[in-house]
């Protein structure tokens, strides 16, 4: 069942929504080379814990950290740790925050200092059709439009969509109906209506789309070792169009 939010839910979920994106804003600060995971994690937990959030993501089905934090060929659920992080890395962070009893969940991919990897074109298109996606998240459109609108922009420019990681519903739970794959055909799935909250979240490999799980049981890494991009925002169809619920 889809889910369909009143305008009071959808303010305590741009509340989580706020929170989550005020965490990237820390986590970007922090993230030069010769910083670790670790530190990252300890300091976004503190800030979402300041602001009267809880980690969403800490103790999650088992999982050890406040924040997903995924560097280069790894795509999602990377776990952060005393890693150290080098110039040119492409460092994917996903947070998420409970406040309230509602959900919020955002992830960001940054290239850390200069761009000697040349990922700089392979985070634009995965951004950009992250908004490409959201355009079609209106009221009246069918949820493959959304899927569509990622997978044409991605493919067009030479790069491949993850086809085993999808975005999902968001409210109550941080993961709830529907299911909402990057690619597939436009016109197709249920009908979207006003009140519907997703978490739309493109994940855009340089090579292949074929991903494996490490041994960790978490981290998801592209099968060839490109690299991988993944940006999210949560968005509620109000008024007719797609709002942004994880901005600052």
């Amino acid at each position: 069942m889809i889910h369909i939010r009143s305008a009071e839910e959808i303010a305590l979920l741009r509340e989580a929504g706020r929170i989550v994106a005020q965490a990237h804003e820390r986590a970007k600060e922090l993230l030069i080379p010769g910083v670790r995971g670790e530190t990252i994690d300890r300091e976004v937990e503190t800030f979402i814990r300041d602001c009267g959030g809880t980690p969403a993501f800490k103790g999650f089905q088992g999982f050890p950290a406040s924040v997903c934090f995924s560097v280069n060929n790894e795509v999602v659920h990377g776990i952060p740790g005393r890693r150290v992080v080098n110039e040119g890395d492409v460092v994917s962070i996903d947070i998420g925050v409970e406040k309230d009893g509602y959900y919020g969940d955002s992830a960001w991919s940054w290239i850390v200092g200069e761009d000697v990897q040349g990922a700089g074109e392979l985070l634009a298109v995965t951004e950009e059709s992250l908004y490409k996606g959201i355009a079609k998240a209106v009221d009246g459109n069918r949820l493959f439009d959304i899927s569509h609108a990622v997978q044409t922009w991605v493919e067009g420019r030479g790069f491949s969509v993850v086809r085993e990681m999808v975005g999902h519903g968001i409210g109550t739970r941080m993961h709830e109906e529907p299911q909402i794959p990057n690619f597939g055909p436009p016109g197709r799935g249920p009908l979207l209506k006003a009140g519907m909250v997703f978490a739309i979240e493109p994940m855009v490999n340089q090579g292949s789309h074929e991903i494996a799980t490490m041994k960790d049981g978490w981290t998801a890494v592209t099968r060839d070792g490109s690299l991988s991009a993944h940006f999210e925002h949560c968005v509620s169809i109000h008024n007719g169009v797609a709002e942004i619920l994880t901005l600052p």
